[in-house]
């Protein structure tokens, strides 16, 4: 009898060290997914202006395709297509590039004037791929409305500007990811 009180004694120590374990896990599960959302509220709050890259590629829409292509380099994926006085006409992605050279459809009829669009010349220009009104965010916005535009739209990259249109930087996904990796550590 000792024996088998013995066995359900032990069976009943694993159980409760078990049973601890469990509940302080799970504790830890809720404190850090509470300072998560601690961190992501204040994350919301940081104005956009302090994240955004302030380096970034401008051209002018009369640029040649051959000098964006040239340009782009690195972790560069965008370029803000502006005026002499640095007001925003337009918005390249990489994405937009890769979409003109789309081949054509399986059962497309190739003409000379599809032909011509695949073919990058010295008369290809910048003003031929650019995004003319692109999804902006203003320099006095917040990475909350940020966060909230690039998931409403599913966009990247959102060229920031001010009341006059002028291009402060551009903000892009993973601005936001570095800083949410600085802020969760």
């Amino acid at each position: 009898m000792d024996t088998v009180n013995l066995g359900k004694k032990s069976n009943n120590a694993k159980e409760n060290k078990i049973r601890i374990i469990h509940t302080k896990r799970r504790m830890l599960q809720l404190q850090r997914k509470e300072e998560l959302s601690h961190n992501i509220r204040y994350i919301s709050k940081v104005p956009v202006k302090l994240v955004m890259d302030r380096e970034f590629l401008t051209l002018h829409p009369e640029d040649s395709l051959s000098k964006l292509i040239q340009s782009l380099r690195g972790e560069e994926s965008s370029a803000v297509v502006v005026d002499e006085e640095g007001k925003l006409l337009g918005f390249i992605t990489m994405k937009d590039l890769l979409r003109f050279f789309e081949p054509p459809r399986r059962y497309s009829i190739v003409g000379l004037n599809l032909l011509k669009k695949y073919s990058i010349s010295n008369a290809s220009r910048v003003e031929d791929i650019m995004i003319r009104k692109p999804i902006t965010i203003h320099v006095d916005e917040n990475l909350g409305r940020a966060i909230g535009i690039m998931l409403e739209t599913g966009k990247h990259h959102l060229p920031v500007v001010d009341d006059e249109n002028r291009v402060h930087g551009i903000l892009e996904v993973k601005d936001i990811i570095r800083l949410i990796r600085i802020v969760s550590v």
